[in-house]
């Protein structure tokens, strides 16, 4: 049996999170939770007292 000599490259792949697109999404969602509670603080302060006056 005759032996061979074979170069042979092994790769090596990582899958690489792209933490970018989670930090916009991070940002999105919270400046719709801002958004949010400021219109419902709004809505608490001036409007339903208004209401009932």
């Amino acid at each position: 049996m005759a032996y061979e000599d074979r170069d042979v490259e092994i790769e090596h792949k990582e899958k690489k999170q792209d933490s970018s697109k989670v930090g916009v999404a991070a940002i999105k969602y919270v400046t719709y939770l801002i958004i949010f509670f400021g219109i419902l603080w709004f809505l608490i302060q001036y409007v339903f007292p208004m209401l009932q006056g």
